[in-house]
């Protein structure tokens, strides 16, 4: 049985992240939509293997989404190529064999990034968590999705019961709705204390900060978690650090252990992509 369901780009790594830190084949699946070409054989065959149960909507007349990447000193720059990323349809989402999974699913996990794409693919996973008790989860993603997509995330943000993001990210939240306030601890209270389309959960709104602390807000309160500190001759590449916190934090969420053994896995995982060049990870995770 799929404890976690992810659905498009960015929320890949995450979802690869997750399944590798639980170490249960099957634990985790993935939707999203790709090109028949070799990209798209290639991302299959590697999310395959890493244990990630895959659905995607494949399409013949656009490629599979590419990114080049940048790095300079551990920090990176990503040009993206989205192309069929940019074409996925709710029929797909639909189908039976795909809507078994939702059915079968518990957690939720959808990237701010899918509000330009399949606005209405969001709700139908976002009602169906809503209304059989599970946990739906989004992430920011970026500042452009809160600027250019806010009334799309503003419609989605009461069925969120866990809001991921960076500090550049919530103070453009904080902006955009008029908060005048730059406090991230401010801004991520707010956030958790926004109208809930259900009572059964309560939002709790996650904040990382690069070396700073991670802000957790959760029943008008802020708790603050410090990240593993690394030397800088250490750092590889920080692509995909992001993804990998929210992967780490949902392989212990799924487990339902507290918040800070959930951010302490965030943390871990974030720290060992890193290190590393892309977002890839040993062979065995090393968190305990």
């Amino acid at each position: 049985m799929s404890w976690i369901i992810a659905l498009l780009g960015a929320t890949q790594n995450s979802i690869r992240v997750a399944q590798w830190m639980l170490q249960v084949p099957g634990a985790t699946s993935y939707i999203g939509c790709i090109g028949k070409d070799k990209f798209g054989e290639e991302m299959k065959k590697k999310c395959t293997l890493d244990g990630v149960n895959v659905h995607y909507y494949e399409i013949d007349n656009t490629p599979t989404g590419t990114c080049a990447v940048c790095v300079v000193g551990g920090e990176r720059s990503l040009v993206a190529n989205l192309s069929a990323a940019n074409c996925y349809k709710s029929e797909h989402l639909t189908k039976p064999e795909n809507w078994a999974l939702v059915e079968k699913a518990k957690y939720y996990y959808i990237s701010g990034f899918f509000l330009t794409v399949s606005p209405d693919s969001i709700q139908l996973v976002a009602e169906h968590a809503a209304a059989n008790n599970k946990f739906f989860m989004m992430n920011l993603s970026a500042p452009f999705i809160c600027e250019f997509f806010k009334d799309a995330q503003e419609k989605v943000l009461p069925y969120m019961d866990f809001v991921f993001g960076n500090e550049t990210e919530a103070r453009t939240f904080s902006k955009v709705h008029g908060w005048e306030t730059d406090n991230v601890e401010e801004i991520a209270i707010k956030i958790s204390k926004w109208p809930k389309a259900s009572g059964t959960h309560k939002r709790i709104t996650i904040i990382t900060q690069g070396a700073d602390p991670v802000c957790v807000a959760e029943d008008g309160k802020v708790k603050l978690f410090p990240v593993i500190l690394l030397p800088k001759e250490k750092l590889v590449d920080t692509n995909g650090a992001g993804d990998a916190f929210v992967g780490g934090f949902l392989s212990q969420l799924v487990k339902e252990k507290p918040i800070e053994e959930c951010v302490r896995a965030g943390c871990y995982a974030a720290n060992v992509i890193i290190q590393r060049s892309g977002c890839t990870y040993p062979e065995k995770p090393g968190f305990h």
